[in-house]
């Protein structure tokens, strides 16, 4: 069966490839500024993104990807079984754990950036061309891989060069970087765009749902709005940077929002075409993705952007005077091998150390933007400016700001002066100090750290929305509650802090000893409330007020950061004495 399988695939190879070329050129002369060569590949005018603003990180290192498009007709909703040898009826079809985890990311997207407006048939779309939905579903039941999925070594070599960044740890090399998993992480992106997606204590890229979580994440990282077509543009290319992916990744997204089905996992159709492929027709491996050109850890599954096994050679030895060769014995290769040669250092390896750009003070009120944004500049130890290099800034500390979109983690490439710009810092509601730090990506260099602080909010008026005299009877309690409004500027105040305090007089601000009085959980007399916040419309009304049996006049002042501030008066009095009616009162006259 397996033999039967790896034939058919092998057949379906070249007319995949026929295909994607087609489409390709089709493609590129749609697209402004695209070009392609006689086989249908990207010019290097592909590799740049349709929006004014580049994509500033990768989430795949520009990996190559498979290149299989859907098919022409129109897709089948219907339940079927689906097995990899019924590839019509399963092309349309997700592996049901795969399927589960791009509908659960999508579900917590919804709810914790649901600006963002995440389909999960974008997530389907790029898991299809980064690893044939985990190689048809190949995972076990807590939607782990079953053997890791891992591209090339990012060499230099035909592909990007980017040197080790993990130690190894998910990728099994510690000299280069290799994408990961079923949604072809780079280790140096999956170190901030990591989540767990499927609540067991780990970031694993290797488990489906934990990646697909972290893919949603990262394409919904700059607050895009993913219902807007050009914003969709700019997440993808930042995926990865290059237009023919764009085209493949949103050709799948049509075909899932046409209808797409659930079917048994491992039963997925597996891609046969890689974007990587150097002539039509490449024999793949048995499981369509071809032998790596790199070392693969042990138990790894080959992914998608490795280069297709070169085939042996049939050659005969060249010299007629030597043995003969049997046949159980390999043909030798009449060239000798060559070294490979050293890559010549990339911009990373020059840097020497990073340098604040122009970042002064960092503080911002509780809720708002930090009015500036954090830069770095690499420099080489003669203080030459470093760009293309990947930056990471990183929030430290016990605060709860974040850049925009929510991440704690932001990778940002420096531009040709050598500055990398964090997205904007958002402060929450939590006040206090903490730290951004800015580390080189690949690169042991120490790090530059940035202090910024969080001040309470402010309100500069308090107004009264009702009375300003209340009245009670001693020993009893107050029939109207006190109700604020605080403004900033004319403008309403919310989440600001409000104290309120009876105080002696409007010239001692001392708490009283006597008087009206608040009361707390237990029933005890409190004079001194803390802790209360207007509200969104910044509004505030307070507890109800007691009074004890000291008549006289008292003050309620309030307070807030910012100056704002009000007093209220306070009476307590007896109840006056009933006038008698004269019509009531008893006669003094004798009686006759």
């Amino acid at each position: 069966m397996a033999a039967h399988f790896d034939r058919r695939l092998r057949k379906a190879a070249v007319t995949t490839t026929v295909a994607a070329v087609a489409v390709a050129a089709l493609s590129a002369s749609q697209a402004p500024d695209v070009t392609a060569d006689g086989n249908g590949r990207q010019t290097t005018a592909d590799n740049m993104p349709t929006s004014d603003t580049p994509p500033e990180e990768s989430a795949t290192g520009n990996s190559p990807y498979y290149t299989d498009l859907p098919p022409l007709n129109s897709p089948n909703p219907s339940p079927t079984t689906g097995t990899p040898s019924s590839r019509g009826s399963s092309e349309a079809g997700i592996p049901a754990t795969v399927l589960d985890a791009y509908k659960k990311a999508e579900s917590e997207l919804r709810r914790a950036k649901p600006g963002c407006n995440l389909p999960w048939q974008l997530l389907a779309a790029i898991g299809k061309v980064e690893s044939g939905q985990a190689r048809g579903g190949r995972v076990d039941a807590n939607g782990t891989t079953i053997g890791r999925i891992i591209g090339p070594q990012l060499d230099g070599n035909g592909f990007a060069l980017i040197k080790d960044t993990d130690n190894g740890v998910y990728d099994g090399n510690s000299s280069y970087d290799n994408a990961v998993g079923p949604m072809q992480f780079i280790p140096s992106t999956w170190a901030w765009a990591g989540r767990d997606g499927n609540g067991d204590g780990k970031e694993d890229p290797n488990n489906v749902y934990d990646a697909a979580l972290a893919a949603g994440h990262y394409l919904c990282r700059f607050d895009w709005d993913l219902s807007d077509q050009a914003d969709l543009n700019r997440a993808i290319l930042s995926y990865n940077n290059s237009q023919d992916y764009l085209n493949t990744v949103l050709s799948w997204l049509e075909h899932y929002r046409k209808g797409t089905h659930e079917i048994p996992d491992g039963t997925g159709s597996l891609p046969v075409g890689r974007s990587d492929d150097t002539a039509a027709g490449a024999d793949p491996s048995p499981g369509g993705a071809g032998a790596s050109t790199g070392s693969q850890t042990p138990g790894a599954t080959p992914g998608p952007s490795q280069s297709p096994s070169k085939p042996p050679s049939s050659g005969k030895p060249t010299d007629p005077g030597g043995p003969s060769t049997s046949p159980s014995t390999p043909p030798k290769d009449p060239t000798p091998p060559t070294e490979t040669p050293t890559p010549a250092p990339t911009p990373t390896d020059t840097v020497h150390h990073l340098e604040a750009a122009g970042t002064t003070g960092l503080t911002a009120i509780a809720g708002d933007t930090f009015a500036e944004k954090i830069s770095a500049r690499a420099e080489t130890k003669a203080g030459k400016a470093v760009g293309k290099v990947r930056v990471r800034f990183t929030v430290l500390g016990d605060t709860d700001a974040a850049f925009t979109g929510g991440d704690k983690v932001a990778a940002v490439t420096t531009n040709a002066s050598g500055v990398a710009v964090a997205p904007a810092l958002v402060a929450g509601e939590q006040t206090g100090g903490f730290t951004v730090r800015a580390t080189v990506i690949g690169r042991t260099v120490p790090g530059l750290d940035y202090k910024a602080t969080v001040t309470e909010r402010v309100a500069d008026a308090l107004t009264s929305t009702g009375e300003t005299e209340l009245t009670c009877t001693p020993g009893g309690e107050f029939a109207d509650p006190v109700q604020v409004k605080a403004t900033l500027k004319g403008a309403v105040a919310d989440k600001v802090a409000v104290t309120a305090t009876l105080i002696k007089s409007e010239d001692d601000p001392t708490e009283n000893d006597k008087g009206p009085y608040f009361k707390d959980a237990d029933g005890k007399a409190v004079r001194t409330l803390t802790g209360r916040q207007t509200d969104a419309n910044g509004l505030l009304e307070l507890p109800k007020l007691f009074a004890d049996d000291a008549e006289g006049t008292y003050v309620l002042r309030l307070t807030t950061p910012g100056g704002g501030r009000l007093d209220i008066t306070l009476k307590v009095a007896k109840a006056a004495e009933p006038t008698p009616d004269p019509s009531t009162e008893p006669s003094t006259a004798p009686e006759a």
